[in-house]
């Protein structure tokens, strides 16, 4: 299936043309907060460089976030206006999903996280299965660095722009072994179209088509949440999970 997608998820902008698992052609850049100025210009200059246009496509993939508000915004809106267009099924594939996508059939458990507010980053952990399948072990969270340690059951192997700009203050919190990227070139650290094409292909082919009505996964916190807690406070949902003993007598 030759699928064209987008990932706008972050500052850094990439296209791609994937078939199976050829990467047709692809294009990377770094928009600097303009991806409504560059994106349908970077997917022409995408089609042309192959001969191809959007007719040739069987699908489309968009990464919908979390991430950037303004570029997910931008990749979803193009996308919806292609397939409104084109008639082509449309695949949405959350970011951090795709970052795994990165690190195909790795053993070890995967952490992908993705800078946030200040402080704060996305995250998510995933586990490539024997059968070649990727099993998402944590949905999407937002939180402080401390929260990020606190979900770590087991060394995972971390990247992406969260870890990189925070992996001092990740290690010394964690106090334990951990997996890292090492040396792992700096295009497996983004948010990559490649990956998002191959994610889209997948659930294309597993009937999993985007419906109407379609919005960026943000998974922000509630901001009365970030203002409690930066208050000293600790909120009755943060209180809870931290009592697990607790929440379960009052569940039976």
């Amino acid at each position: 299936m030759r699928i064209l997608a987008v990932e706008t998820a972050t500052s850094w902008q990439s296209v791609a043309i994937v078939e199976g698992d050829a990467v047709v052609a692809r294009l990377d850049e770094d928009a600097a907060g303009s991806h409504a100025r560059r994106l349908v210009p970077a997917i022409d200059r995408l089609l042309a460089s192959c001969g191809m246009a959007l007719t040739d496509m069987e699908g489309l993939a968009v990464s919908i976030g979390p991430g950037s508000f303004t570029g997910l915004r931008v990749g979803l809106a193009t996308m919806l206006g292609f397939r409104l267009v084109t008639g082509l099924p449309l695949a949405t594939v959350p970011t951090l999903e795709a970052m795994a996508w990165n690190f195909r059939r790795a053993e070890q458990l995967l952490c992908p996280m993705l800078r946030a507010r200040t402080g704060e980053v996305y995250w998510a952990q995933y586990q490539w299965l024997p059968a070649g399948s990727l099993k998402q072990v944590q949905e999407e969270q937002v939180g402080t660095l401390e929260a990020l340690v606190q979900s770590l059951k087991c060394p995972a192997l971390m990247f992406g722009d969260g870890w990189e700009l925070h992996k001092q203050d990740i290690r010394r919190l964690l106090g334990r072994p951990l997996l890292d990227a090492g040396e792992t070139p700096p295009g497996a650290m983004r948010p990559s179209a490649v990956s998002v094409g191959r994610a889209g292909a997948e659930r294309l082919r597993c009937g999993e088509v985007a419906g109407q009505g379609l919005s960026p996964r943000y998974v922000q916190r509630a901001e009365a949440e970030v203002v409690w807690e930066r208050r000293g406070a600790v909120s009755p949902m943060t209180k809870a999970a931290r009592q697990p003993g607790r929440r379960k007598a009052r569940a039976s």
